[in-house]
């Protein structure tokens, strides 16, 4: 008999929200009519678990009673339904299970269980086989799931057999050529058999051995073109310049890169002509000139690194802003999911890795139309809207977990890149200088491995995106995925932020490509690495896979000797694994131990060489006019439908489903949020964000912008990357920002090379094109990524080159692009080209200095930087946000109004004023208060043009759910409990506001962190701005003595405490399957329980919870019920968002009650503007608990319009709550929940926002306790 306990969970039907989609999806994707009905369930499979603590878990854990139907062992179906499960591939990282399993031992710290989870499928109705496939293959991506029976097993225990030594490669030193080759294409290698002569030539001449399979292995993933870059390193023997219109400029600047490489390697023969050297030539000969002098200069490079001055409470410090871009092309291509999601978590660990705080990150993405039939889906591929969706979903939901505003989000579209996707992901970090130390590693040191374990995901991926991608291919390359863990890379990231930690690593490598072998091999010469030492997810993993497994979420830390303990200490503390597996050796070689043998034994020097020398020789293609975008000028025939066209342009359409699914507002620095004005409809072009202090006041704000066209660049990669380095600078400026601070670093990613000269045509023009414009605008890029591998089959990827630009400005710089007042004048900037169509450099430098100082000067009220779709696009988006219209000249030929105009700037100048302007400007406009877009006798309304705008992506990204109406009273009146309470306008006012008997002149606040917690320090900056002294503590669960310590620890800080704040964050990812189930296990516990009963009822004091914190609350039961309790069948609760994802914009809340003392200085019937970024929001309850909740001054406040008004649309009742309910309390009013973060607000942050944001929430919980 099995000793497995098995349990299926499912939504109530109101709150199914996944089951209704995949039944829209299975009609209108998939256009399969007859299927009646959708179920999905959650399974788990349980085993070494007590029975008390089972039927605790399947109320607490495993299910939510207001939301979940519980089914032990089975369930019932329809009859005739078809019925299938999905599991994760073994290997593969379940954030589900594992939640699980950690939320069990809250409730026995000392338990083991076991547990595994599946989601299984319900399909009612007639449906052929061949249409069952269909759905089971739109529900499970091979690469990382598989269909699972629905027998139960045994047991759950995995029994891995003990891996076999590692094989030696016998008679390989000397083995014939043709058996060499037998065996090089039997290992389905990255690196060319030329590299694999290399190694015989080594292993025969020094090593005078064969090699282990390891050391084969090892040698791939160090030299493959993800970690050594070998196509960009490969020696261009010749170049050849074909006949063409625009031959001249492009030679002209390869002659200028040979005589400027001719200077700087003046007397070496060892630099020779490659793409990594036209790459980095710009930078070397702007550095030479002095014109680099903030680049932080060290042997470590983790990232773009310059030294900024900051000021801090008015005083001036240096500090390193990082930057960096990262690709995850090849892996989100496979599994979207999971390969952008370890995207953005690769591009964070480098600034990361360098001990700087990750803040802020952008996203730019190529993609062909994702709006086309399945049916038009190539063989081998994942349908285009499902890859955009999935690679959405992953990278959204890494960075909501970790904490990382994304502030600008931005997905590109060109059929070629069906071929394979683009995910670029690209972030800043900051640190102040003094707490980063540069040391080199010395003999003796110790490499500890932090953070995550090791598993086979992740297993050949630096080489699996380097390889030729088919059909074929693809079915095999599961393992190449690496799975992201949010909460534990947030546990490094709190670590590195410790100054007192951060000033005794002195040097650190992440692990992304290749794993032990290539982040602990780069960190020192000479290695001795253990790894038996090296912590596994599970057993039977071979000398091999720890060795290049890519499992992610680990660092490679160097200290001293003398420092172990302390570091050791350090990272128990933040609830991190710590483990010592490496020492540096005086001798320069690598060498890895398994099971007391050395698998692998290499010279440094050899791996260094990155593989036998490559040579090729480059023919480069010359654009002709025809084609040229910008001498395509027909005639406007018809302005109204080109207008209306143009607005429903795939690259100019409306994003906002897909940028609301990334957080933008979390660490309350944004300085834009991504969409702005009343109606957040405009759009912004750079992301800017204050540098995140932790202590004190800044004026000192980054930007970033990004620049790139596909259709430009197909034409000429020589002319794309000049613009996209143009682009970049003019968005930085429309921003208020100096151009001549800008330090820039390049995104490459083109087909794949081959002998054909002519393949190697687009990257070298491409080059060309970016150094032409680094020197012409004096600026560098000092960073870059590139991926060569953009083919399938016979299709190539648009040749790519993405410039990022990067700058340091104050807040007072900043220009927002929204329009601002009906009677301003709409000014148009050029940006001059020269005879070739290339941007004239000195002229527009001297137009963006001109521009800058009359940003300055308060001339210009905002700005926004011109694209491929010229005037038409730009004015519309700018009027959008505040609901303007545009009145445009009659006199403005039509021809211009929707031309390119890469680098030209639309401005808005106040009435009257634009003669006092110092650029060279045409006046095209004016703004106007009817809401009504014309040119000549064309008009179209503000709704028309929103609505083209907005319809294109709507069923790719949903901004509406399609939901018939809002659920719960629309309307609601009921006679206060309170009979001096007056309930009037929806305003419930009572005289009786609860009075603190305890006062306490700086109360205390307790602020929890569980893994997954991300507003930590948003809360604890909110509290110390109001007066309040906080305690923050971690909760660690690595092991039963970590849970009882951490019970303790908190039971002494809630007793030392006057309030609790339960902060936002995703709690273990909001697994298993729904929010805060983590915090809220925890809490449960009988002795943290019991000071928080006594904090409320015996010292009079408060509680809050925000977002997740909410979330907690209600699973507890302290709201509504005012007492840890639990929640009932019939309770209150929050549940999915009825649009069914993430959502994150800003949100306004009236205040409908004064009872809470934590809203006394709010003022009732207010409105205030906040964030929201939740997925699980929707407050849901019975009629009859919103008539209680009404008359008991309960509802705290409700979703409204910006004017103040209940309304049902999505747009301002965002999740969709009963109600509109947005925040209740506790009975008492002492405990408040709400889900928009009142915490996230600063001076300067959410500028283009309208509105007030400061509810004075945490000053109205210390002055409870002061008066």
């Amino acid at each position: 008999m099995s000793n497995v306990r098995r349990v299926y969970v499912e939504k109530k039907p109101a709150y199914a929200v996944q089951a209704k989609e995949l039944k829209h999806e299975v009609s209108s994707y998939l256009g399969i009519q007859t299927v009646t009905g959708v179920r999905v369930l959650i399974r788990y499979d349980v085993e070494n678990i007590s029975d008390d603590v089972f039927e605790k878990a399947c109320r607490t854990v495993f299910a939510e009673p207001p939301v979940d139907e519980l089914y032990l062992e089975e369930f019932e179906a329809a009859d005739g339904a078809r019925i299938f499960s999905v599991e994760y591939l073994p290997g593969q990282f379940d954030q589900r299970a594992d939640s699980a399993v950690q939320c069990v031992q809250f409730l026995k710290e000392d338990a083991q269980p076991i547990i595994r989870s599946a989601t299984t499928y319900v399909i009612e109705g007639t449906i052929t086989e061949e249409e069952f496939e269909a759905i089971k293959s739109h529900c499970i991506n091979p690469v990382d799931s598989r269909e699972t029976g629905m027998e139960k097993p045994e047991t759950l225990v995995t029994v891995f057999d003990d891996p076999a030594d590692v094989k030696i490669f016998e008679g390989f030193q000397n083995m014939p050529e043709e058996e060499l080759k037998e065996l090089y294409d039997s290992l389905n290698l990255a690196m060319t058999f030329k590299d694999f002569l290399h190694i015989q030539n080594y292993f025969r001449g020094e090593e005078k051995r064969d090699p282990s399979v390891t050391e084969i292995r090892v040698l791939d993933t160090y030299w493959s073109d993800h970690c050594r870059h070998t196509t960009f390193s490969t020696e261009l023997t010749s170049v050849k310049f074909d006949e063409g219109d625009y031959r001249e400029p492009i030679v002209n600047t390869y002659q200028q890169y040979l005589s400027d490489r001719e200077v700087l390697y003046k007397g070496r023969d060892d630099k020779y002509v490659c793409l990594m050297d036209l790459a980095l030539m710009a930078m070397k000969k702007l550095k030479a000139e002095g014109k680099l002098a903030d680049q932080e200069e060290s042997d470590e490079i983790n990232a773009c690194s310059i030294v900024v001055p900051v000021d801090v409470d008015g005083r001036e410090e240096e500090w390193l802003i990082n930057f960096k871009n990262e690709t995850h092309n090849h892996p989100t291509e496979i599994e979207p999911f999971g390969g952008a999601a370890t995207c953005l978590g690769g591009a964070i660990r480098d600034p990361l890795s360098g001990r700087t705080y990750v803040y802020q990150a952008m996203r730019v993405t190529g993609a062909a139309d994702p709006t086309v039939s399945v049916k038009e889906t190539l063989k081998g591929k994942l349908p285009q809207k499902k890859l955009v969706r999935g690679a959405a979903h992953g990278y959204s939901s890494y960075g909501n977990q970790i904490g990382l505003a994304t502030g600008y989000v931005k997905e590109v579209y060109h059929p070629d890149y069906v071929a394979k996707r683009m995910e670029i992901g690209a972030v800043l970090g900051a640190a102040p200088r003094r707490a980063v130390i540069r040391e080199n590693s010395d003999p003796g040191d110790i490499i500890i491995l932090l953070g995550g374990r090791t598993g086979r995901d992740g297993i050949g991926g630096a080489t699996g995106s380097s390889k030729v991608h088919t059909e074929a291919s693809i079915e095999v390359c599961g393992a190449e995925v690496q799975k992201g863990n949010a909460p534990t890379e947030r546990k490094i990231q709190r670590m590195f932020r410790r100054e007192e930690i951060s000033g005794i690593i002195k040097k650190c490598n992440d692990f992304g490509a290749g794993g032990v072998s290539v982040a602990i091999g780069e960190l020192a010469a000479g290695l001795r690495v253990d790894l038996d030492r090296v912590p596994k997810k599970y057993a039977g993993l071979d000398g091999t896979e720890i060795a290049i497994s890519e499992s992610q979420e680990r660092m490679a830390v160097v200290v001293a000797p003398k420092d172990v303990d302390t570091f050791l200490g350090y990272a128990n503390e933040e609830n991190l694994e710590a483990i010592p597996v490496a020492v540096v050796t005086e001798e320069p070689r690598l060498v890895l131990v398994w099971r007391g043998n050395e698998i692998v034994n290499i010279s440094r020097a050899f791996l260094d060489t990155n593989g036998a020398h490559q040579e090729t020789t480059v023919e480069v293609e010359i654009p002709n006019r025809e084609g040229n975008l910008f001498m395509q000028r027909p005639d406007v025939e018809n302005v109204k439908e080109k207008w209306v066209e143009t607005l429903k342009d795939l690259n100019v359409c409306s994003q906002k489903g897909l940028v609301e699914m990334f957080d933008g507002s979390i660490g309350a620095g944004s300085v834009f949020m991504p969409h702005g004005g009343k109606y957040q409809m405009t759009e912004t072009q750079a992301m800017v964000a204050k540098v995140p202090v932790l202590k004190g006041n800044t004026e000192t704000v980054t930007m970033m912008s990004y620049g790139f066209d596909p259709y430009l660049s197909a034409w000429s990669p020589y002319h794309g990357a000049a613009y996209a380095v143009t682009e970049s600078v003019a968005r930085i400026v429309a921003a208020g920002g100096d151009y001549k601070r800008i330090r820039f670093t390049f995104q490459e990613y083109f087909r794949r090379m081959t002998e054909d000269p002519k393949r190697w045509s687009q990257p070298f023009a491409a080059l060309l094109g970016a150094y032409s414009a680094q020197l012409g605008f004096g600026l560098p890029s000092i960073g870059g990524k590139d991926s060569m591998s953009g083919t399938f089959n016979e299709i190539d990827v648009p040749p790519t080159l993405v410039s990022f630009a990067v700058d340091v400005a104050k807040l007072q710089d900043v220009i927002t692009p929204e329009l601002k007042k009906a009677g301003s004048r709409l000014v148009w900037l050029r940006a001059p080209k020269d005879a070739y169509d290339l941007p004239d450099y000195p002229a527009i430098m001297e137009q963006y200095e001109k521009l800058h100082e009359d940003m300055q000067a308060g001339k210009v009220l905002s700005a926004y930087a011109l694209d491929r779709h010229g005037i038409a696009a730009a004015v519309a988006k700018m009027a959008f946000g505040n609901g303007f219209g545009v009145k445009i000249e009659h006199n403005l030929d039509s021809r211009d109004f929707f031309a390119p105009g890469f680098g030209d700037i639309i401005m808005e100048i106040p009435e009257g004023k634009a003669g006092e302007l110092s650029v060279t400007y045409t006046v095209i406009g004016e703004v106007t208060a009817d809401g009504k877009f014309s040119y000549g006798n064309a008009e179209l309304t503000l709704d028309e043009a929103v609505k083209a705008w907005t319809g294109t992506l709507e069923k790719v990204f949903k901004t509406v759910s399609g939901e018939n109406g809002q659920e719960g009273p629309k309307a609601y009146y009921a006679k206060p409990e309170d009979p001096d309470a007056t309930y009037e306008r929806g305003v419930y006012k009572t005289p009786h506001v609860y009075v603190c008997r305890n006062k306490v002149a700086k109360p205390r606040v307790f602020i929890p962190v569980f893994p997954g917690t991300n507003c930590e320090y948003d809360s604890t900056r909110a509290f110390e701005r109001a007066g309040a002294e906080v305690d923050v503590k971690v909760f660690k669960n690595l092991t039963a003595e970590d849970i009882r310590d951490s019970v303790e620890l908190f039971e002494k800080s809630i007793d030392q405490a006057q309030m609790i704040m339960f902060p936002g964050g995703f709690s273990a990812g909001d697994e298993p399957d729904g929010s805060a189930k983590f915090f809220a296990t925890a809490f449960q516990n009988a002795k943290i329980k019991e000071a928080v009963m006594k904090l409320l009822n015996e010292r009079d004091g408060l509680a809050l919870g925000i977002c997740n914190g909410f979330q907690a609350l209600i699973k507890l039961g302290l709201v509504p019920y005012g007492e840890i309790c639990g929640q009932k069948e019939d309770s209150p609760t929050l549940t999915y968002n009825t649009i069914g994802r993430h959502i994150s914009k800003m949100v306004y809340t009236k205040v409908v009650s004064n009872k809470s003392p934590w809203l006394r200085l709010a003022e009732p019937g207010g409105v205030y503007c906040n964030p929201a970024s939740h997925g699980e929001g929707r407050f849901v309850a019975t009629d009859e608990w919103i008539g209680r909740l009404i008359a008991n001054g309960q509802i705290a406040t409700q979703y409204v319009s910006a004017d103040g008004e209940l309304c049902q649309d999505e747009e301002w009742n965002v999740n969709g709550s009963y109600y509109n309910i947005e925040g209740i309390t506790s009975p008492d009013g002492r405990v408040l929940g709400k889900m928009a973060h009142s915490e996230r607000r600063d001076r300067g942050v959410a500028v283009n926002i309208y509105g007030e944001q400061d509810i004075r929430i945490f000053e109205s919980g210390v002055a409870y306790f002061r008066s």
